[in-house]
């Protein structure tokens, strides 16, 4: 058997990467997966053009690099394209700013807190403002809104 290897290297190297291939679906994590396909392609380039077990074994070892650096790059790339829109998902006082809301309680001193949805936010402003007064969300300071008096 192992002189039948030695003799078609090819044959090891697709086996290993199916292997490593049926492994990674049953794993699921990523980690598998580029180290399949270097194998699989080594081997295809072993039964292609036969060349040293000792340059395969290199050839293996570069591709798997590449690839996960092709990866590593590319979801880099789409991270950096999706970040704008997520940059505020759990960021519940960020995506408040611009909003529009009605005081239910006047402000004394230009603190107070304001119904939003279901919530209570404390907010502060320049000047005090009387309850029904409609008002926008300029700015988050820590859990505080920051608000100005609006007309409708």
């Amino acid at each position: 058997m192992i002189p039948l290897l030695l003799e078609h290297t090819y044959l090891a190297w697709l086996t290993l990467g199916g292997l490593l291939l049926a492994a990674e679906m049953l794993g699921g994590n990523g980690y598998l997966l580029w180290s399949g396909v270097a194998a699989v392609l080594t081997g295809l380039l072993a039964w292609v053009l036969p060349f040293s077990w000792e340059w395969q074994g290199v050839l293996f070892a570069v591709l798997t690099m590449l690839a996960a650096w092709l990866w590593w790059q590319w979801l880099a790339h789409r991270v950096k394209q999706q970040q704008p829109a997520d940059a505020s998902l759990n960021l519940r006082g960020q995506q408040l700013t611009g909003r529009r809301f009605q005081l239910d309680t006047a402000l004394v001193n230009g603190r107070g807190h304001m119904r939003v949805g279901d919530s209570s936010w404390p907010v502060s402003a320049e000047e005090d403002l009387p309850a029904g007064q409609h008002v926008e969300v300029i700015a988050v300071e820590g859990i505080t809104l920051r608000i100005k008096a609006v007309s409708k």
